[in-house]
């Protein structure tokens, strides 16, 4: 990476952090805590059993020298892991705006994990694409989160496909305590076969069961809808693959959009099948409402 592109990944860096920083003060960071749930309950103190107090929590040492009832007091322990999961593959690069897949991904991680900074938690990131191309452990801090901004912005990959199922099996090897995983990907994977459709589904259940995952699929609209406007070749980003298409019809325009549409639909049900949390982001939508909103529909769902 030359000094140029260093200075121009570290300028992103401070433009995400100030457009997120009153974003996370003011609004997400009450409301993520209140989402998701620490990792168990730790004892707090013991006081007189009361009418409809749960028999099992008696502590029947201090009963005994009491020679009354008194019942352990619990309170849920509540610093919290956060994983960012990243696809950093060369898909991510696409976007028709102003904004890249991978620009808009810095950015949602980063109001992540500085909501988890807030809060005193801890943030780890995975960057992956057919390979784990970087981890790094959780830890606490803003000098942590800048860093975890900065990799996401600027890590230059050795690899340009996608293989969610070895990325979700690594989290799972590596992260050993319940953590909230937030998987960031545009879900661009090839070719599916109701062999890789049931490997993705095995690795989302064995995640979810482990910890507590909510999935972001990126995309952008020029992904889903073509413009009229003749010929178009379009690569592959991936795999290099090239086709040329005749924009000017409706009927290949028609039949982009229900491809789209089937892969999106195919998504859905594979993360309903698991029960994985999922919101959907595009580079041309503000996410601001989209994120207040999930966080507030998943609370009311879990509670």
């Amino acid at each position: 990476m030359t000094s140029e592109q260093t200075r121009d990944i570290l300028r992103k860096v401070r433009q995400i952090e100030i457009r997120t920083k009153r974003l996370v003060t003011d609004t997400l960071a009450g409301q993520y805590h209140s989402v998701f749930k620490g990792r168990g309950m730790n004892f707090d103190a013991v006081r007189e059993y009361s009418p409809g107090d749960e028999v099992r929590t008696i502590d029947w040492n201090v009963t005994a020298r009491a020679g009354r009832p008194f019942v352990k007091k619990f309170v849920e322990e509540r610093e919290l892991t956060l994983t960012l999961m990243v696809d950093v593959s060369a898909s991510g690069e696409f976007g028709s705006g102003a904004q890249s897949k991978r620009e808009l991904a810095a950015e949602i991680a980063s109001v992540l994990a500085f909501s988890a900074v807030h809060n005193s938690d801890k943030v780890g990131l995975i960057l992956f694409t057919d390979q784990i191309e970087l981890y790094v452990p959780p830890r606490k801090g803003r000098r942590h989160v800048l860093r975890l901004v900065r990799e996401v912005l600027g890590f230059e990959p050795q690899h340009r496909g996608t293989n969610l199922v070895r990325a979700l099996d690594f989290v799972n090897d590596v992260i050993h305590r319940r953590a909230i995983v937030f998987l960031l990907s545009d879900f661009q994977t090839g070719r599916q076969t109701p062999e890789s459709v049931a490997d993705l589904r095995r690795a989302l259940r064995q995640t979810n069961l482990r910890h507590d995952l909510v999935a972001m699929p990126i995309e952008d609209a020029r992904e889903q809808v073509l413009p009229d406007v003749g010929i178009l070749a379009l690569e592959d980003a991936e795999t290099g693959e090239l086709i040329e298409l005749n924009t000017s019809l409706p009927a290949v325009r028609r039949r982009f959009a229900e491809i789209a549409q089937n892969r999106a639909k195919q998504l859905q049900r594979t993360l309903n099948a698991e029960a994985v949390d999922a919101l959907r982001l595009s580079t041309d939508q503000p996410y601001v409402a989209s994120l207040i909103s999930f966080f507030k529909n998943r609370s009311r769902k879990h509670r």
